[in-house]
């Protein structure tokens, strides 16, 4: 493991810091993009373009949700805002409870082992977070979430080609403050976060929040006892700010930290143990896994300095410097069974420094933009076992596979108006992306490798035992035209490329790579065996934004050229005569997508309202490349893009009026979601269809806005529904249709048992939730 980046981290922290303190204290910082509402004339503003403006004059598609909103809704984590987002996809992943998979109009990646970069980039406060891992952030002390769709990358850190989710945490007030939440529900769910903050003078401010966030499991693991899909988390911010509201400067220095302690999360099974003859369990929240050892264990912890400083009336220089580490251990039962049918016992270790400057010019005038640069340096080691033990007794195939990434990227966007309807806005991206991988694969027999505490012994020689680099380097440009006939109302149209890197699949098989002559394969040849291109996208979009006074809408259209489509996969092998489990990816060809966005909110008077919100996307392969016998085919019109359903909808309708001298909110919404593939290869067993999911709440704040009381009821009818899923049986090599024998049921391709398991979403639960504030 080559973590050596905490030095270099601690240096530019301090380097900036004495670039900060240098000015005068601070201005509140306009940094993120931001969703506020105006008490008096209901008009929303942001800063998707890292400047201020009202959201109807930004062409760009953006969702955002205030903290108090998300209050409203009685919002637990980060993934509860993709039932209101069109064409959003936000769930844990499989068999995880924090690891986040994230698709937005049908761009993403829910394989989370190191060497694949995500499709949607997560920020939490302007640090863009690099793995997957930790990233299911609760939401608590926030002060809002915004989803930007499509191609980022000319006003942001990282460039990121689906689109960018972003948690921002609240900034402390100028007066002293103190906030308390507690929550109970049903499955023994018990919270409380206390958030305080006070002001040292007139210009520095200390502040912060600790949170525990428990819950009781909604099934049980039959063989080990534990309670399955249960919540056992404590976690805290700690801010330090310098510098007033109204001055040339600002710094935020920033700390978090989350443990995680919840239990591993076992899978259902769908089909009865082909060998055990053990039946499907009849709750879908029970297992049967007996593995339990690395004990589950989730750590993550930050630390980050925000800095600006105003040159002069037209420019701002802003520094964002973070460091990130990230350990994740995870004992994965595949199978769902008590005997060691396919076990994987494993670890994720990921550590990040980045740095971005800007330099912002706003005059006042025609001319409005930015210039950035912004580096990464990343490490992410995953360590595995898969253990077949019921193949061949104590076989064992581990894989230790180190990904670094260093990346550098220069980037620019500007606006200029050619009236007061009229203006035109160019950007573009030069990226440099360096990844180097360390890839080892080694067989045991007679037990687990001894990195997992298992007594195997190495078996033959290594069957991938690679090191090496590639480099990656692209311009990606990013342009639009916008057109107000009046002040309330936008169209706009737009253009942007997205891009990302390519890679090495670190469950990558060397032995196995294709040798032009007799003999092993050559380390070239093992290197093009193992490695796979940068995709790149070009994003088309129309759209509308009005405010119609009681009516505000967003529309838009799209259209996406989706180019060296990489598709990660693992499937079973042979590996020098044994069988295992190999890594399969490949630019699989082209796919395009299409469709359409609304979301409007109706203003109705005396306190009713009505929003929603509605997305349709056809998305399809049009050339997807594998090899069927040593020979390239296409089977395109056998596969689908997995993780985006045809149909994406929300509708909420809320109520507002005074009570007793209070507040009363009273709010109701439906979502629905039409039927979702989890992989390429269609399959009915693990696949979802379409199916909605109502949600209430009723909060009521007293007098002085000092305390309230909340009763939130999510998924109230109790719908029961898959959201990922793990397979190992025999399908068609072209259609992709599962294979049945002679029993009926799939047959298996790893391990007798065969697995096909799948994971869910929460059932109905209701809880109440009291908050005191001052």
């Amino acid at each position: 493991m080559r973590f050596h980046t905490s030095r270099l981290a601690g240096a530019l922290l301090v380097g900036t810091a004495a670039i900060a303190f240098a000015a005068p204290a601070a201005a509140q910082s306009q940094q993120d993009t931001v969703a506020s509402q105006d008490a008096e004339d209901e008009v929303i503003v942001v800063t998707a373009r890292r400047r201020e403006e009202r959201l109807i004059d930004v062409p760009v598609a953006v969702s955002a949700f205030s903290g108090e909103a998300l209050e409203e809704r009685g919002a637990l984590d980060i993934t509860d805002i993709a039932q209101s987002v069109p064409n959003v996809t936000l769930e844990a992943s499989r068999a995880t409870n924090s690891t986040l998979s994230a698709f937005i109009r049908g761009i993403g990646q829910q394989d989370p082992v190191s060497g694949f970069e995500q499709g949607v980039g997560i920020y939490l406060d302007d640090i863009y977070l690099n793995r997957p891992q930790a990233a299911v952030l609760d939401i608590y002390d926030v002060e809002r979430i915004e989803v930007l769709r499509g191609p980022q990358g000319t006003l942001y850190g990282r460039n990121t080609i689906g689109g960018a989710v972003k948690y921002v945490t609240k900034r402390l007030p100028l007066e002293p403050s103190f906030k308390a939440r507690a929550t109970y529900g049903t499955y023994d769910q018990a919270e409380g976060v206390l958030t305080a903050s006070l002001p040292m003078g007139d210009l520095v401010r200390v502040g912060g929040s600790v949170a525990r966030l428990s819950r009781g499991g909604f099934g049980e693991n039959l063989t080990t006892g534990l309670e399955n899909y249960n919540k056992d988390i404590w976690a805290g911010r700690l801010s330090l700010e310098v510098g007033g509201y109204d001055e040339p400067g600002f710094i935020r220095v920033q700390g978090d930290y989350t443990k995680d302690k919840s239990n591993p999360r076992g899978g259902h099974r769908l089909i009865p143990g082909l060998a055990s003859g053990a039946p499907v369990l009849d709750n879908v929240f029970d297992t049967r896994g007996a593995l339990n050892d690395p004990e589950q264990e989730v750590e993550s912890y930050g630390v980050s300095m925000h800095a600006e400083l105003e040159l002069s009336d037209a420019l701002m220089f802003r520094s964002i410097s973070a460091f990130r580490k990230d350990d994740s251990y995870t004992p994965i039962d595949f199978d769902a069974l008590p005997a060691v049918d396919l076990d994987v016992p494993g670890a994720y270790l990921n550590e990040q420094l980045s740095q971005e400057f800007q330099l912002l010019y706003d005059n006042g005038g025609a001319l409005t933009g930015l210039l950035g640069f912004y580096y990464l340096d990343a490490k992410a080691d995953t360590l595995f076992d898969v253990r077949i033990f019921t193949t061949f007794p104590g076989l064992t195939a581990y894989t230790q596979a180190e990904v670094d990434t260093e990346t550098y990227a220069v980037f620019g966007d500007f606006t200029f108006d050619l009236s007061e309807q009229l203006s035109i806005s160019v950007g573009g991206r030069y990226t440099w992306d360096e990844r180097s991988a360390y890839i080892l694969r080694q067989n045991y027999l007679g037990g687990g490798s001894p990195i997992f505490g298992g007594a195997g012994v190495p078996f033959g020689a290594p069957s991938t035992d690679f090191d090496g680099s590639r480099e990656f380097k692209k311009f990606t440009p990013r342009a639009s035209i916008s057109f107000m006939p009046t002040p309330d109302h936008n169209i706009y149209a737009s253009y942007s490329k997205g891009f990302k890197g390519g890679g090495f699949d670190p469950r990558g098989v060397g032995a196995n790579a294709p040798a032009a002559t007799a003999g092993a394969p050559t380390d070239e040849e093992v290197a093009a065996f193992l490695s796979f291109a940068p995709e790149q996208v070009d994003s088309y979009e129309v759209g509308y934004k009005g405010d119609l006074g009681m009516l505000s809408i967003a529309a838009a259209a799209f259209y996406a050229d989706y180019t060296d489509v990489q598709i990660p996969g693992s499937v079973a092998c042979t590996v020098a005569g044994l069988p295992s489990f190999c890594g399969v990816v490949s630019n699989a060809g082209k796919a395009t997508f299409k469709g359409l966005e609304l979301e409007a909110t109706a203003r109705f008077g005396g306190g009713f309202n009505l929003s929603g919100s509605l997305g349709y996307i056809d998305a399809q392969y049009d050339e997807y490349i594998t090899n069927i016998g040593n020979t390239p085919t296409d089977v395109a019109d056998f596969r689908v893009v997995q993780n985006t359903p045809e149909f994406t909808g929300s509708l909420t309708a809320s109520y507002d009026t005074d009570l007793g001298g209070g507040d009363l909110y009273l709010g109701a919404s439906v979502s629905y979601r039409s039927k979702t593939t989890q992989f390429e290869i269609p399959n009915p067993y693990i696949d979802q269809d379409g199916y909605a999911l109502v949600d209430a709440s009723i909060k009521w704040t007293a007098p002085g806005g000092n305390w309230s009381l909340g009763l939130y009821g999510k998924n109230l009818l109790d719908k029961e529904y898959k959201t990922s899923g793990y397979t190992f049986v025999a399908v068609n090599p072209t259609t992709g249709a599962i294979v049945n024998g002679a029993n009926g049921f799939p047959v298996p391709t790893l391990g007798p048992e065969g697995t096909l398991t799948a994971f869910y979403g929460n059932p109905r639960q209701v809880f109440a939730t009291l908050t005191f504030e001052y």
